[in-house]
């Protein structure tokens, strides 16, 4: 999977570890290996903007979702389409407001809203009840996945 981060926020975060979060992310939902998605980090001003220009709403938020070839998740025997998911971009200022009123750090928020990002360009929503429930289980599960992998792999 090609991933592309940027970091063009004052924030130090991993981006190796961003990586390879979204790599597990995306095996883990049967996308085509083949399959390309781009995650950047902005500050508050940038979100700012995005958040007004694309919803339509003031200030800056946390995620936002930008999806291309509308790519849905594949099944165990069958992988999805090739394309482009595309972009996850994240203010990690944010993040750090949110972790700190969540009890957990800024990693930790980022690694959850990298996920709900993902899951947004893979077509989820939570406006309805039923979706939110669907939406925010996967996202459990996912994230629960991955911390399990994390400490597989010594990064806890």
């Amino acid at each position: 999977m090609s991933i592309d981060v940027n970091n063009e926020s004052d924030f130090e975060v991993n981006e190796l570890e961003i990586s390879a979060q979204a790599q597990f992310v995306l095996r883990s939902l049967h996308i085509n290996p083949a399959a390309e998605l781009s995650v950047l980090l902005v500050d508050e001003v940038a979100m700012t903007v995005l958040h007004e220009k694309f919803m339509d709403e003031p200030g800056p938020t946390d995620v936002l979702s930008f999806p291309m070839d509308e790519l849905r998740a594949g099944t165990p025997d069958r992988v999805s389409e090739e394309g482009v998911l595309g972009d996850v971009v994240l203010c990690p200022a944010v993040a750090q407001r949110q972790g700190e009123q969540a009890g957990h750090s800024m990693e930790v928020e980022l690694r959850l809203l990298l996920t709900h990002g993902i899951l947004h360009l893979l077509g989820h929503d939570h406006a309805e009840p039923e979706e939110h429930k669907v939406m925010f289980g996967l996202q459990a599960q996912l994230l629960a996945q991955w911390e399990g992998e994390r400490n597989a792999r010594g990064l806890a």
